[in-house]
């Protein structure tokens, strides 16, 4: 027979929307059990943004101490080039996410929060049933939060299996790849293989749209494209990918091009990035009666769904599909349930694609302000003329800084950037769309010199039509 708890709260996912409902409602003193079964931090943390940015990172490292060994730099110059164990880049990479997911069931336990690994199934909206390795678990509560996340989207022509992977496969390799596909190009296909590029991948990508990263405008693409071309990465624009077969123990992807003709490249490894789905299949969501919105489940600004006292957060309710947005709504949606008053409508949430360079950016881009038919004021200020980016090797590669305000008040209504090192930027970004802030009072606040800050305070002035360390 099935042990039997109850709490106030329930928490069904242990990623970055779950584990901070939890924690929240903890320190509200709300009696509460989170149920995680695939390691707490969820995908962001176990096999996705954290682990991706760290596999990031030592690939950049790689690459600079390559190129190092290649040309002296800076004064700097190596005997050897260096050499990569891609099992000791897996390991580093492992020890960080150990780390970070041992605190995160330190917080919980510090927030009086019982975890229950094991996977929930629900008989109904407030009850569920969790399979654990000591049996089962039936929970009932009165109120439930669910953040079940999102995973990976498989091709139904070319399931994952073999030389076919996903982003999590991916960043476990015990081996480089000698050829590289990239199936979408999107911000997680390009990410990666950037970082495979760097690490001394061939690298192919195929894109069905005519553009990469098609959620920014042409503009902050560009320097990314630039750096593709000059690391003779190939990009492969219009085209769909079509199917694989395996010859001599390598995979030949087969793909169509805008005129329907067919193309063939062969490759060690097929990684295919073409997007993520909600997670709405395994634990009973047909049993709550929930109301959907396409293939998310349906929440108003409270995320609150169509059953009384059940909640729904993260990428489960729909875009953006980002943790931050999703570590936002959980905390929100404790201290409803505790009593306070609150909803979750943001007035933008910052966006980064961790590319080479990086880009990031929150709120409206000029064309979109122009097909809102927003009269604007555009300022932006390259990064070559930052002190602070040409220090850190950076502003070289066509980055900037761009603000977008409203022209009759100065109102900002974007801001975004391409540039190495601009994801640091991003909360400051988003601090100022939040706050209504206006082109005056950035310009008006003294940035640190030197610090990339100064670049935002000069697009700001740029929009003013005063800039002072480039000509109006």
């Amino acid at each position: 027979m099935a042990k039997s708890k109850t709490c106030q709260v329930l928490v069904v996912g242990g990623g970055p929307g779950g584990y901070p409902a939890a924690i929240r409602a903890g320190q509200l003193g709300l009696d509460t059990i989170i149920v995680d079964k695939h390691g707490l931090g969820g995908t962001c943390l176990n096999r996705g943004c954290i682990p991706s940015k760290a596999f990031i990172h030592a690939a950049s490292k790689f690459e600079e101490m390559r190129h190092t060994a290649e040309k002296a730099d800076m004064g700097i110059s190596l005997a050897s080039a260096p050499e990569l164990d891609m099992s000791g880049l897996v390991a580093w990479k492992d020890s960080i996410v150990g780390k970070l997911t041992k605190g995160v069931g330190q917080l919980l336990k510090a927030a009086k929060v019982e975890h229950v690994d094991g996977w929930a199934t629900f008989k109904n909206a407030k009850t569920c049933v969790v399979h654990t390795d000591e049996g089962e678990i039936e929970i009932t509560a009165e109120n439930v939060i669910l953040a079940t996340g999102s995973k990976e989207t498989e091709l139904p022509f070319m399931p994952f299996g073999g030389p076919v992977i996903g982003s999590t496969e991916a960043l476990d390799l015990s081996e480089l790849p000698e050829k590289l596909v990239v199936i979408g190009g999107g911000y997680i296909g390009l990410e990666l293989g950037i970082a495979f590029r760097k690490l001394g991948s061939e690298v192919t990508v195929v894109e069905a749209l005519d553009r990469i990263l098609p959620l920014y405008d042409k503009e902050l693409v560009r320097p990314v494209q630039t750096w593709l071309k000059k690391n003779k990465v190939t990009l492969n624009l219009g085209c769909k990918a079509k199917g694989m077969r395996e010859e001599n123990g390598k995979a030949v992807l087969e793909f169509e091009d805008g005129d329907a003709k067919t193309h063939e490249v062969e490759a060690d490894r097929i990684l295919v990035a073409v997007g993520r789905k909600p997670v709405t299949q395994g634990w009973g969501l047909e049993a709550m009666g929930l109301d959907m919105d396409g293939a998310f489940i349906k929440v108003d600004d409270q995320c609150a769904t169509g059953m009384r006292g059940v909640y729904a957060i993260g990428d489960l309710v729909g875009e953006p599909l980002l943790a931050h947005k999703a570590t936002a709504q959980g905390e929100a949606v404790a201290e409803i349930i505790a009593g306070e008053r609150r909803r979750f409508d943001p007035y933008g949430i910052a966006a980064v694609c961790f590319t080479e360079p990086e880009v990031c950016g929150v709120g409206l881009s000029p064309d979109e302000a122009k097909a809102k038919g927003i009269a604007t004021k555009i300022g932006k200020f390259p990064l070559a003329a930052s002190g602070r980016a040409l220090s850190m090797e950076g502003g070289m590669d066509g980055g900037f800084v761009r603000i977008t305000a409203r022209e009759d008040d100065h109102v900002i209504l974007g801001i975004h950037a391409v540039g190495k090192h601009v994801s640091e930027l991003s909360g400051e970004f988003a601090l100022a769309i939040e706050m209504g802030a206006r082109l005056e009072d950035i310009a008006g606040t003294i940035h640190v010199h030197p610090t990339l800050t100064e670049c935002f305070a000069e697009a700001a002035l740029a929009a003013l039509g005063h800039p002072i360390h480039i000509s109006a």
